[in-house]
């Protein structure tokens, strides 16, 4: 009996142990929820705002098919009426049929010629190759051509000897001297065109007109300037109208069939696969007898009702259809698109469902789910990017749906939020409700492109992200592996360099930024050194990445910036990280010396730059005339610079009209999802300017609370960075004390960077600084910037928490 008793009190004891750790795990789960609330609430908040502007944005319609109808020998002029194209001109490409059938086209728009499209080729419709010619002809100057092909071309003018090789130009043998007032990014390219090989040369016009021979000017003075151009393209040197060209020079190719005006040359389009013009590539879907059926896609006109412009040609008929933001399954990839975001859905509510369950069984299983949620997001996120890259993007709510997953994929692999986190996320979902709005307001097909390639990005970079956590648990990665992947990141961002400096321009290439993969690897070559340094390793091993990686990757962002871009807001940037961690590096090593000197040139910065902008413009009328100075003109008096000032005026009108609860006074919810006639007025608004239609749509209440989740987020980064220092610290091995030294100043690099780019950007639009592109973090259409530096900051974030 007293056995009996004791098993039976045994047993009340270990069912009431394990009620209440039953109990305590709950009220810990209670407790984490109650912390994670206000983050999970605005997040929430957010996603139904985007919901909310899917379900009030108005029925549009827009042309599925134009069908040309045209007899033997006819022609017809078409342009934005006809072709549903709002950038094209009034009347852009002509359009005939032969006396044989054949359907034939030639352009008509001096500044945006048309292209066709054969094979694989886009074939410029603008001037003719003169490849094979003898000479040619820009008003009554004659160019007799001694030796032309695709590389180069050579010919006599005025009694010298010209050379051009598609960048330089050169006379009697020699490269002329720069124009005066030419910009030194210019000078910098002439000079790397005429010191490296023809393959890696920029590629430069030649332009005929004008009084002086400079640069690349053959001077003419009976013809303006710019009247012709001949410019490398798709491997052939074509001689073309040029920009300012008025129409009164006679441009003339005299080759084997005698002498062809370039302006009335006209191209079949047998065989032909599309035409593009002013954005809008015209798929050539059928040519049957006397009809001929385009499909459009990419910038194609929306319409509120399906009826045809009242200007639209006798010849043409469109085929309607309208835009629907709910569901777009046309093709596989869409499918598959909206299957994975399905699957992704369904296993992040498992996930978060047996992460918060006390039996230690359902808690084992949510880390299998999370890697189901990263497999589904990661396919989703591809097939969405391969169904826009093909002309038919998902719908709006698929979009939004592969968001809200993306951003469930953040919140599974831990039981709390920090604050880095939290922000950022809201960051992103702001970012995304203010591009959906930008889509939804303007009447474009095509402006919802940079909503849906955002979310398929953050999908695709919260995939991989949470995919690098869940195999980082297993086991510390050694700091030989790590140095032979930060070894494998130079290299990449080298060639990723390299590849825009040979076959890219200013905003990229091969439709991406190498400029963010090099600049989170700069931060973290730049760590690295650091944190060998702070911890006595000063000796010859793996020296060069210490310090010839991180010189390397500086060099060549250096040298893009200067390059390629128009105005300095790079140079500013790598500024801003320099000194943030040098400022980070003072204060680990307690150099307090130099934290002193560094925040004492801070400080004389922003007091130049107020004395600067108080002092008007008269100090600046000395300065030479230059793109810097009227940038610098501009910012001081944008009255007296109206046409220049655009961008600033135009920016200034939106924040005014905003006031402080957004223009329809009510922070956007009038507004939400309606046409807006302010979102194509404001220049570049998806990226430079997009805090202006944020202020314009959500009022100046709506920029503070912005202001302070950003704010938020900076302070959980540096906050999280010197956690890890104090871990560092506190570190019994040398690999511990270095991982966590490394976080440390990856995180202050990583937020000096994002510093960087919300105070440039701020303050380019709030006119504390002149005007200068650069888009801010999360908010702009910036998926490079998205991919390659945010998801990668952001997993370095999660990865700093301390194991819970």
């Amino acid at each position: 009996m007293t056995a009996a008793i004791s098993r039976s009190g045994t047993a009340r004891t270990a069912a009431a142990r394990t009620a209440a750790a039953a109990l305590l795990s709950a009220a810990r789960a209670c407790a984490a929820l109650a912390l994670q609330a206000p983050w999970l609430a605005t997040l929430l908040a957010l996603a139904l705002f985007q919901a909310w502007a899917l379900w009030r944005a108005p029925a549009t319609w827009f042309p599925e098919a134009i069908t040309i109808r045209l007899a033997r020998g006819g022609s017809v002029a078409l342009g934005a009426a006809d072709l549903a194209a709002p950038r094209a001109d009034a009347a852009h490409i002509e359009v005939s049929r032969n006396a044989d059938g054949a359907w034939r086209v030639r352009n008509l728009s001096t500044a945006r010629p048309a292209s066709v499209q054969q094979g694989r080729t886009d074939v410029r419709l603008a001037g003719a190759p003169l490849a094979g010619a003898r000479a040619f002809q820009a008003g009554g100057a004659v160019f007799a051509i001694g030796q032309a092909d695709g590389a180069s071309l050579a010919f006599q003018h005025g009694g010298h000897a010209w050379r051009y090789d598609g960048a330089t130009l050169y006379r009697d043998g020699s490269a002329q001297p720069p124009c005066a007032g030419a910009p030194w990014p210019a000078r910098v390219a002439a000079v790397w065109n005429r010191s490296v090989p023809r393959f890696a040369t920029m590629p430069a016009p030649l332009s005929i007109g004008g009084h002086v021979h400079c640069g690349n000017r053959l001077g003419v003075p009976a013809l303006p300037p710019e009247t012709a151009t001949v410019a490398r393209s798709h491997g052939q040197l074509r001689f073309a109208a040029g920009a300012l060209d008025d129409g009164g020079a006679a441009l003339l190719v005299q080759g084997p069939a005698g002498a062809q005006d370039v302006r009335r040359l006209d191209t079949a389009l047998d065989g032909a696969a599309s035409v593009s013009l002013a954005g809008v590539r015209y798929a050539i879907t059928g040519m049957s007898g006397d009809t001929m059926t385009l499909a459009p896609a990419r910038h194609v006109a929306l319409y509120s009702e399906a009826r045809m412009p009242d200007a639209a040609a006798p010849a043409v008929s469109w085929q309607w259809r309208q835009r629907t933001p709910w569901w777009q399954a046309e093709t596989w990839t869409n499918r598959i698109a909206a299957m994975a975001t399905a699957i992704a859905l369904c296993c992040a509510l498992g996930a978060a469902f047996t992460s918060a369950a006390p039996a230690r069984a359902l808690s084992a299983a949510a880390p299998a789910l999370a890697a189901a949620v990263a497999a589904a997001l990661l396919a989703a996120g591809a097939a969405a990017m391969a169904s826009q890259r093909g002309g038919t993007p998902p719908a709006a709510m698929l979009s939004l749906l592969l968001a809200v997953a993306s951003i469930a994929a953040w919140l599974l692999p831990q039981r709390r939020i920090t604050a880095a986190v939290g922000a950022a996320l809201v960051l992103a979902m702001a970012g995304l409700l203010m591009q959906l709005e930008l889509g939804l307001a303007t009447q474009d097909l095509s402006a919802l492109r940079h909503y849906h390639k955002t979310a398929a990005l953050l999908a695709v970079g919260s995939a991989l992200a949470t995919l690098w956590r869940l195999g980082r648990r297993a086991r510390p990665v050694p700091q030989r592996s790590a140095e032979w992947v930060l070894a494998g990141l130079t290299a990449v961002a080298l060639a990723a360099l390299a590849a825009q400096a040979l076959w890219g321009d200013e905003t990229g290439v091969f439709d991406m930024q190498p400029v963010e993969l090099a600049k989170i690897a700069l931060a973290a070559l730049s760590a690295h050194g650091l944190a060998l340094h702070l911890g006595g390793q000063r000796g010859q091993h793996w020296r060069w990445l210490r310090l010839a990686a991180p010189a390397l990757l500086f060099c060549a962002l250096l040298a893009m910036a200067l390059v390629y871009v128009d105005d300095y807001s790079p140079l500013i940037l790598l500024s801003v990280w320099a000194g943030c961690s040098a400022l980070a590096y003072a204060a680990a090593a307690r150099r307090l010396v130099l934290a002193a000197a560094l925040a004492a040139v801070a400080c004389a910065l922003a007091a130049a730059v107020w004395a600067l902008h108080n002092g008007g413009a008269e100090g600046l009328q000395r300065l030479p005339q230059s793109f810097y100075a009227d940038r610098f003109q501009v910012w001081l008096a944008p009255g007296d610079h109206p046409h220049t000032g655009q961008q600033w005026l135009q920016g200034a009108r939106a924040i005014a009209a905003g006031g402080w609860s957004g223009a329809d006074h009510l922070f956007g919810l009038r507004t939400a999802g309606q046409p807006d006639s302010m979102a194509a007025a404001i220049p570049a608004v998806q990226d430079d300017f997009a805090p202006s239609f944020f202020l314009y749509r959500h009022g100046l209440l709506g920029a503070l609370l912005l202001w302070c989740v950003q704010a938020a987020m900076l302070a959980g980064l540096l906050q999280q960075a010197m956690a890890c220092h104090q871990r560092a610290a506190a570190a019994q091995g040398y690999g511990s004390a270095w991982r966590e030294r490394l976080r440390c100043f990856l995180l202050c690099g990583g937020a000096a960077f994002l510093f960087g780019h919300f105070l440039l950007s701020w303050g380019t639009n709030l006119a504390i600084f002149p005007v200068m592109g650069q888009p801010m973090s999360f908010m702009s259409a910036g998926g490079s910037h998205l991919l390659f530096f945010l998801c990668p900051l952001l997993t370095v974030s999660m990865d700093a928490l301390p194991p819970s």
